[in-house]
């Protein structure tokens, strides 16, 4: 009998003001909304009974409030590779005004002025993949949506651009694996969000 293949499972930080009002939120280290410390309290019964071998969690308050109020806080590893993506001149902007001035504008394509491209963003989710897959058994990572979707496709061998095809949830749960075995990554679950109130 083979041993199971190891799971990354990915819990997106609950709402924050941010979040809800769809403004990007990169390094503002903002908290969560009352309804985003209720989901992230959520994810404690969504995730029960699941043994990790490692837990990880991006430095923000979100993240780590998320981390927090799902159990695992005492411990989680803080990985600064886990950050949001530093949306630069674009910080706390919603995509309506970064179209008005620049209507062909894609995230995963084009990066942000005084911030990080894609390309910065994929070498830290590279690295991250580097680890997690060094680990014997499950893993959870705690971060935020554009980051943890570009780990998504970077889990998958895809390029940069792949994340935008990865839509997250705040507070939703995925989980990626493998199929048949370590050489063939797969996506296992992705955004789910049954736990959530709305």
């Amino acid at each position: 009998m083979t041993a199971p293949l190891p799971i990354v499972y990915l819990a997106r930080h609950g709402e924050t003001a941010w979040s809800l009002s769809g403004q990007h939120t990169g390094l503002t280290n903002l908290p969560l909304t009352p309804a985003g410390e209720l989901n992230a309290s959520r994810l404690r019964e969504r995730l029960a009974g699941i043994e990790f071998a490692k837990v990880f969690t991006s430095p923000l308050q979100r993240a780590t409030r998320t981390c927090e109020l799902a159990g695992f806080g005492c411990r989680a590893e803080l990985d600064p590779d886990l950050l949001e993506w530093n949306y630069g001149d674009y910080e706390g902007l919603r995509s309506a005004e970064i179209l008005a001035g620049r209507p062909d504008w894609l995230l995963f394509r084009d990066g942000c002025p005084g911030g990080e491209s894609p390309s910065d963003v994929a070498r830290r989710a590279d690295r991250v993949v580097g680890r997690v897959r060094s680990i014997p058994g499950d893993v959870l990572i705690f971060s935020s949506g554009h980051f943890l979707r570009m780990l998504g496709a970077r889990w998958l061998g895809l390029t940069p651009m792949g994340g935008r095809y990865l839509l997250l949830s705040t507070a939703s749960v995925s989980a990626l694996s493998y199929e048949h075995n370590l050489t063939k990554p797969a996506i296992r679950l992705w955004n789910d969000t049954r736990h959530v109130v709305e």
